[in-house]
Formats: C-alpha cells, sequence, structure tokens
C-alpha cells in the first residue's frame, strides 16, 4: 500500500518507522514523567520500577497479540518496539532473555544476561574514559 501525503510517498515499511516513532515519543513521556516523582534514596527505585513495569508491558503485549490474527503488526510495533522501547530497552533484554531460558536455550540465556550486564557496565566505564580523552 502506498500513500502521498503532501507530496512525499509513504510506503508500508515507512509507516512501520512511523508507528515506532509515536510509540518512542510516548513510552519517552512516560518514562520521563516517572523520573519527575519526588523520592528521596539513593537507591535507583524510579528506574527499578520503570523497568519492572516495561517487563510487565512488554509481557502482557507478548501474550495479548500472540494468537490474535486480527491485531496489525503496525500495532503490535507501536507498543512493542515503540512505546517499550522508549519507555525502557530493559524490557526488550528481559523478554529477549526469558525467550531464551524459556526455549530451553540455558547457556545461551545466561551468557546473554551476564554479557548484556558486565559489558554494558563496561560499556559505561569505557564511554566515561573515552569522553575524558576527548576534547571538544
Amino acid at each position: 500500500m502506498e500513500i502521498i501525503l503532501l507530496g512525499i510517498k509513504i510506503t508500508e515499511k515507512s509507516m512501520s518507522f512511523l508507528f515506532v516513532a509515536l510509540g518512542g515519543a510516548l513510552g519517552a513521556m512516560a518514562r520521563y514523567a516517572i523520573s519527575l516523582i519526588p523520592v528521596k534514596t539513593g537507591f535507583p527505585m524510579l528506574t527499578l520500577i520503570t523497568n519492572i513495569a516495561g517487563a510487565i508491558l512488554i509481557g502482557f503485549i507478548v501474550g495479548f497479540t500472540s494468537n490474535k490474527d486480527n491485531i496489525s503488526e503496525n500495532t503490535v510495533l507501536f507498543w512493542k518496539t515503540g512505546v517499550c522501547g522508549g519507555f525502557t530497552t530493559f524490557s526488550t533484554f528481559s523478554l529477549e532473555a526469558f525467550n531464551l531460558l524459556d526455549n530451553k536455550q540455558y547457556t545461551s540465556g545466561g551468557l546473554y544476561i551476564v554479557l548484556s550486564v558486565v559489558c554494558c557496565i563496561l560499556g559505561i566505564l569505557c564511554g566515561k574514559k573515552l569522553a575524558s580523552v576527548v576534547k571538544l
């Protein structure tokens, strides 16, 4: 399917990007709204709550849409990739780790979990070190 809007050709694939972008904006705004809750603690409670809520949401979306033929791919992209991705990528990580473990790929699942956490923490360290030597 192709639509011409204001002289711009909009294809099925570009519509998918639009759904992801709109969902991502909504997810990012929700994440920001949660960050404004006044919580006084040294523990990153709001991030933890955001990550848990995102995991619950993406689990619900996957469970709800898995056996439904009447839900469009763009609707799933809006919620799963867009909203959940904008809200927290931890939800996607959690879903992928769960799927590996649920499919009895315990070695791959465990390796994915450990590598994701360790490498991302090391990535933060590398990024900080790189920022200290780059002069802009």
